[in-house]
């Protein structure tokens, strides 16, 4: 018999388990081992990890005391929440949107549908930031611009990181904004980060002037975004996505504006999708107002951030 059998004797299925509920006493035990056989039945990966985690949630617990509590009976509310919370994870609902946040640079932000999840690998464009940044005279307080902002991760990260520092965050949606202040207020550094509604620099006037820009822009191809997995597609920002017919619609108007925002020998950094490391490198290049461009690889290999100085 299956251990489906905690709550019907029929194979959950996401569209079933809504108008289901459990029928007998639980120990939290059981309630993982249901949880994790729903969502392997569901394709989710990982389904034992995100199992523990929203049965942990749902008890209000960390994820080390609910193994003490593994043979203690569950309560009514208790149950009823993990079910609500299983059935959205295994409809695709993100994992980070359930639990309401996700780490990044060690710090916990918030993150709901209003904001695109960040990725581990855009720790790479804070790590090449960081390392400009300490470049930088100690007797002067850098400038730096970050274009499409999101949850507010990158920033935040820099403020956390740099003493002294004069940081704008930008983005097209104001309610990723709200979010962003949010978490910058979480994590103590709402003093070092000013956040601004508009269209990459169209707030900004010729003349106002930083010593490092960077984004982590869309780049994904608008033709490409169909075959994305349907936790993505289905659920994050499409507008944080789509990068135009080939996927560099945003670099092209980035990089031809940001030479009159950018001091002289001052940074661009761009967070790029795969194979197109080329391809933004030649844009920089053609501007002529840039030194040869670099690529910066992740641990597999992949070209993941590209950098140039300006002139």
């Amino acid at each position: 018999m299956r251990r489906y059998d905690y709550l019907t004797k029929v194979p959950c299925h996401p569209e079933l388990v809504s108008g289901s509920r459990f029928r007998l006493k639980m120990t939290v035990l059981e309630a993982l081992n249901w949880a994790t056989d729903y969502l392997k039945d569901c394709g989710i990966d990982n389904p034992r990890l995100n199992a523990e985690l929203l049965l942990a949630h749902s008890m209000h617990l960390s994820k080390e005391v609910l193994y003490i509590r593994l043979h203690d009976q569950m309560r009514k509310e208790e149950k009823e929440t993990l079910e609500d919370l299983i059935r959205r994870r295994g409809s695709g609902e993100p994992l980070q949107y359930i639990l309401g946040h996700q780490e990044f640079w060690s710090i916990d932000l918030k993150v709901d549908s209003r904001v695109l999840i960040p990725r581990p690998e855009t720790e790479h464009l804070v790590e090449e930031s960081l390392s400009i940044l300490a470049n930088i005279s100690s007797k002067k307080i850098p400038s730096v611009l970050e274009l499409g902002t999101g949850s507010g991760a990158i920033a935040i990260s820099l403020a956390k990181e740099v003493k002294n520092i004069f940081l704008v965050a930008t983005d097209l949606s104001g309610d990723a904004l709200i979010v962003a202040r949010e978490n910058a207020t979480q994590a103590g550094v709402s003093d070092k980060v000013g956040f601004v509604k508009g269209d990459l620099l169209q707030p900004f006037h010729q003349g106002e002037s930083f010593d490092l820009i960077l984004s982590n822009p869309p780049y994904i191809p608008d033709s490409e975004i169909s075959g994305l997995a349907g936790e993505i597609k289905n659920h994050e920002p499409l507008i944080a996505l789509q990068g135009g017919k080939d996927g560099l619609e945003v670099y092209r108007k980035l990089i031809s504006q940001i030479p009159s925002y950018l001091k002289r020998e001052g940074w661009l950094l761009l967070e790029i999708g795969s194979a197109q490391a080329d391809s933004v490198s030649e844009m920089i290049g053609t501007e002529g107002y840039f030194q040869k461009p670099e690529c910066v690889k992740d641990l597999a290999g992949i070209e993941r951030v590209v950098k140039a100085q300006r002139k």
